[in-house]
C-alpha cells in the first residue's frame, strides 16, 4: 500500500487580492450608507425640503463720500460808499443849526409839467418867520450848479403851471411846516440836488429829492411863495416820469 503524504499548507496568493477587494467593496458601501444615513437624517430635520438659505455675501463698505462743506456763505453787507464830499449839507442831521429841516416830496407829472413840494419845518425851539419866496438851486451829480436852470418867483414862466398863490407872512411855532411847490417843463438831463435856503440871502442846505428833477438845460424852475402847510392827502403823487 502506497503511502499518501499531505502537501504542507501554502497560503494562496490571491488572497490578499480578494482580501483588499472585500475590503474596498465594504468601503464602498459604507460610504454609501453614510451618504443615505446624512440623507435620511437631512429629510428627518427638514421634512419640507425648503432649501437652506445661503449665506449673503459680506457687504463691503465703499469709501465713504466727501462731506459737503457746510461752512456758512459770508452774508456780510458790501460797504456802502461814503457820501461825495462835494455835496455840501448831505449829511443827516436830527435838526440843522438854522433850525429849520427842509423836505422834498416824490413830485407829479401831467402833459410835460413837473411838479414837486418842498416843505420847511421848524425842528428848533424858537418861533421863525416867513414872507417870501424859498431860494432854490439845482445841482447835479457833482454838487455843482446845473448849468442852464435859472430859478425864477412865481409860476408864470412856466408853461401850464397853475397860478401862484403870492406870498404871505407866516409864523412857525416849534414843530410846524410850511409849503412850496416848484414847477418845470420836462426835458432830457436829470439835476440830482436841491441848495435851499429859506429866502435869498439864508444859509442853504443841500436836499436829495426822491426822484431827480428832469429838468435840463436851457429851462426854469418856478417856485411858489410858502404857504402853511395843508393836511397830508391820502394818496401819494405819482412819479414824474
Amino acid at each position: 500500500m502506497i503511502a499518501i503524504r499531505p502537501r504542507p499548507y501554502r497560503p494562496s496568493a490571491l488572497r490578499p487580492r480578494v482580501f483588499h477587494s472585500v475590503a474596498l467593496v465594504c468601503l464602498l458601501a459604507l460610504g454609501a450608507s453614510g451618504c443615505g444615513l446624512s440623507a435620511e437624517l437631512d429629510r428627518e430635520s427638514n421634512p419640507e425640503r425648503t432649501p437652506a438659505p445661503s449665506p449673503s455675501p459680506a457687504v463691503v463698505p465703499s469709501s465713504a463720500p466727501p462731506r459737503p462743506d457746510l461752512s456758512l456763505p459770508d452774508l456780510s453787507l458790501p460797504e456802502l460808499p461814503e457820501p461825495s464830499p462835494d455835496v455840501p449839507g448831505r449829511r443827516a442831521e436830527d435838526c440843522p443849526k438854522s433850525g429849520l429841516r427842509f423836505e422834498a416830496d416824490q413830485g407829479d407829472a401831467a402833459m410835460g409839467l413837473r411838479a414837486m413840494g418842498l416843505d420847511v419845518t421848524n425842528c428848533g425851539d424858537r418861533p421863525y418867520e416867513l414872507n417870501g419866496y424859498p431860494a432854490v438851486t439845482v445841482l447835479d451829480g457833482s454838487g455843482e450848479p446845473f448849468p442852464g436852470v435859472p430859478t425864477v418867483e412865481g409860476t408864470d414862466k412856466v408853461s401850464m403851471a397853475p397860478e401862484d398863490p403870492g406870498p404871505r407872512p407866516i409864523t412857525l411855532g416849534p414843530g410846524e411846516t410850511a409849503h412850496a411847490a416848484l414847477y418845470w417843463r420836462m426835458n432830457n438831463t436829470d439835476g440830482v440836488y436841491l441848495r435851499v435856503a429859506p429866502k435869498k440871502g439864508d444859509d442853504t442846505v443841500t436836499v436829495e429829492p426822491p426822484y431827480p428833477l428832469d429838468i435840463g438845460p436851457e429851462n426854469v424852475l418856478g417856485t411858489t411863495a410858502w404857504q402853511p402847510a395843508q393836511p397830508a392827502q391820502p394818496t401819494q403823487p405819482s412819479r414824474p416820469r
